[in-house]
């Protein structure tokens, strides 16, 4: 979408909102007939005021008096219900409106690829679903509809200010001109200003999140105070950001009084001048006018205010279907469904790059037969992690062919696959819930019996049962309450209530101790008996019972046999790597 960031309003992204609002037509209709209604309904009382002044008072008609005076209150009564009816809808609609792009939104997230989440801070994607949506909000309750409101009061008053009396109307509207210009430089000064706002806060909770995220890196390393004094300086940013809003808006406003005391003053002085010369029946003409004139200029004032509110919405709007309009989602061609697989995988000829022109896997052919278990091994960077990522369709390769049972990946449908497919990481992420849910994501299917059931077979109920609550147990944000290895065996029994056909581990073993490990090579076994497994490992030692081994090295599969057959060649990667790690674990 382009950018029109120097405009005062973008029409296309206001008919963009707009449009959401088809959903919910009635209500929408009885807020705008409410808006329309209530822009009428407050015209009365100055007109009610002016016959009250000139006829009953001026003539000492006390019965006409309290006629009238119960008239106003029956107007201002009527006037209650429909300002009632019109907040009450307006903001039921802007409501209902940002739940639905809200869904839209983080639906449409979901399906982004991995190499999107790679670029993009987390912190600014919080900023576009929540904060960004809740302006819109606004949009709708304090801007369109208000501004529909003021717009027509507007009208009305200057059409009854002419037919009341023609000569007083133009004294009345004598400064509007001026404050009509001053309006419009406002809105289109403050449109810049408030897209530097919404950036500076994207880049606030961006910078929040990640620190707050990576806490125990900060403290590790001692960068408290550098991280103070960066925060300091978005946070200021951030200030300076609001400050050049709130300097538009203390020049705007105090021209904008002036000009409406100026306008009431021109309203007093022709008005009382024409009672004098008897040119008009009495002073509620005048009185009529000065109210009707605070109808004209208060919300003018208000408008500016109004149209920020509305130029904020279309900024966040702008920044929403910014995101909304990427084209980030794998593709979802397949119309097969993947279900009870035989786990037969085949690399041929694969290539693959995060990066346009570097090339991570560089023509990749590999072949694991059903029920093998697959080791792969290598320096870091070598390709080890990419390949189980393009297995499960996190990201699209860019020449060869993957295969699943002999049918390409991409023929599969996509969700279908990846039930088929469970994947154990070496940093496991676990959500601020019970172990329980943890471990089925919530999946009705899957009652707490089949789990408990499942965690006795692969040997982890009791260490489940030693925690407070046992299955029910909340491991907080990210797990913070359980170890490491504790974290590792919830994903192990995570994946193997999943039945999956294709069982992935990667460094599913490291940064453990002695016990957890023991434990999680018990799992390990259990798992993967009668499964296709691929197991990624620095440490050889736990995959000298693989069927096959792969080493890899800078994106190429340069040795391949079972554990016995790699350590006979001389001077073969594999057998140095196994030999200079045997050598540390026998000094240590």
């Amino acid at each position: 979408m382009a950018n029109k960031t120097g405009n005062a309003f973008d029409m296309q992204i206001f008919l963009r909102l707009m449009s959401f609002a088809k959903k919910y037509k009635l209500n929408f209709f009885i807020a705008t007939a409410s808006t329309i209604t209530l822009a009428g309904v407050a015209l009365l009382t100055p007109i009610i005021l002016k016959e009250t002044v000139d006829i009953y008072i001026t003539n000492k008609d006390l019965d006409g008096l309290v006629f009238n005076v119960m008239l106003m209150l029956g107007v201002l009564l009527l006037e209650v219900l429909f300002r009632f009816s019109f907040i009450y809808y307006a903001n039921w609609v802007g409501q209902h409106i940002i739940r639905d792009i809200r869904a839209k939104i983080f639906r449409h997230i979901l399906q982004f690829r991995m190499s999107y989440f790679d670029k993009n801070s987390v912190g600014k994607l919080v900023t576009r679903v929540v904060s960004d949506i809740e302006t819109i909000a606004a949009f709708f309750s304090s801007g369109v509809f208000t501004i529909v409101s003021d717009v027509l009061q507007m009208f009305a008053v200057i059409i009854v200010m002419f037919i009341l009396n023609w000569k007083l109307a133009f004294v009345a509207v004598a400064v509007l001109p001026i404050l009509l210009y001053a309006t419009k430089v406002f809105q289109k000064a403050i449109k810049a200003t408030f897209q530097e706002v919404r950036n500076q806060v994207a880049n606030l909770n961006g910078f929040v999140q990640e620190r707050v995220t990576g806490m125990k890196i900060v403290q590790l390393f001692n960068r408290e105070k550098i991280e103070y004094k960066n925060f300091k300086e978005i946070n200021n940013k951030h200030k300076e950001a609001y400050v050049k809003t709130i300097w538009y808006f203390s020049i705007f406003f105090p021209i904008a009084e002036i000009l409406s005391s100026i306008g009431i003053g021109l309203i007093v002085w022709f008005g009382s001048k024409q009672v004098i010369g008897n040119q008009v029946p009495g002073p509620g003409t005048v009185m009529a006018f000065v109210q009707m004139a605070q109808m004209l200029f208060r919300p003018l004032r208000q408008i500016a205010d109004k149209f920020n509110q509305l130029q904020m919405g279309i900024v966040s709007g702008e920044r929403v279907f910014k995101i909304i309009d990427t084209e980030s989602a794998i593709s979802k061609n397949g119309t097969i469904k993947a279900t009870n697989l035989k786990g037969n995988i085949s690399f041929k000829d694969v290539r693959f790059s995060y990066v346009e022109g570097e090339e991570v896997l560089k023509g990749i052919n590999l072949e694991v037969k059903s029920g093998q278990t697959v080791a792969i091994v290598g320096a870091t960077g070598a390709g080890k992690s990419t390949i189980i990522n393009l297995i499960n369709r996190f990201y699209e390769i860019n020449s060869g062919t993957i295969s699943v049972d002999d049918l390409a990946i991409d023929n599969y449908k996509l969700d279908t696959l990846r039930n088929q497919v469970a994947i154990v990481l070496q940093d496991v992420f676990l959500f601020s819930d019970s172990i329980l849910n943890n471990i089925t994501l919530k999946d009705s299917s899957i009652t707490e019996e089949i789990v408990i059931e499942a965690a006795k077979q692969i040997g982890i109920h009791d260490f489940i049962m030693t925690l407070p609550g046992g299955y029910h147990y909340n491991v907080k944000e990210r797990g913070a309450m359980l170890s490491s290895g504790q974290r590792q065996l919830i994903a192990f029994l995570r994946a193997y209530v999943s039945k999956p056909s294709i069982l992935i581990l990667d460094e599913a073993t490291s940064s453990v101790d002695a016990h957890a490990e023991q434990m999680i090579q018990y799992a390990t076994e259990t798992i993967t008996k009668d499964r296709t497994s691929i197991v990624i490992a620095h440490r050889l030692a736990t995959i000298k019972q693989a069927d096959k081994i792969i080493v890899m090295d800078k994106g190429l599969i340069v040795e391949e046999g079972t554990h016995a057959v790699l350590l006979e060649k001389e001077n073969g990667y594999y057998k140095n790597l196994y030999n200079k790690q045997f050598s540390l674990d026998v000094a240590s």
